[in-house]
């Protein structure tokens, strides 16, 4: 099922500029699959080389922040977005 992953502007150098992309995913986990083979480049931006989310990267399912729904294993249904967030820090 096509979902939309929504690219926060600092990333969007890495997939050509695009603010969204498309992927067929049925979980959080399928779709950043789908990122690394499609845009790999965006992928480890998001993720470690475990595979992990980065720290600094927090995953929003629609208006869920996905750390509290079921992580990765959260299920997406079509038109679903996920958001890609970047932390930020300073003072």
């Amino acid at each position: 099922m096509p979902i939309t992953i929504q690219i926060p502007s600092m990333l969007r150098s890495e997939c050509q500029g695009a603010s969204q992309v498309q992927v067929e995913a049925a979980t959080v986990q399928q779709a950043l699959d789908q990122l690394q083979q499609e845009r790999p480049n965006l992928f480890r931006s998001v993720c470690d080389e475990t595979g992990a989310v980065r720290k600094h990267i927090h995953l929003f399912v629609n208006d869920d922040l996905l750390h509290r729904t079921e992580g990765l294993a959260t299920p997406l249904t079509p038109d679903d977005v996920l958001f890609i967030m970047t932390a930020v820090s300073g003072g």
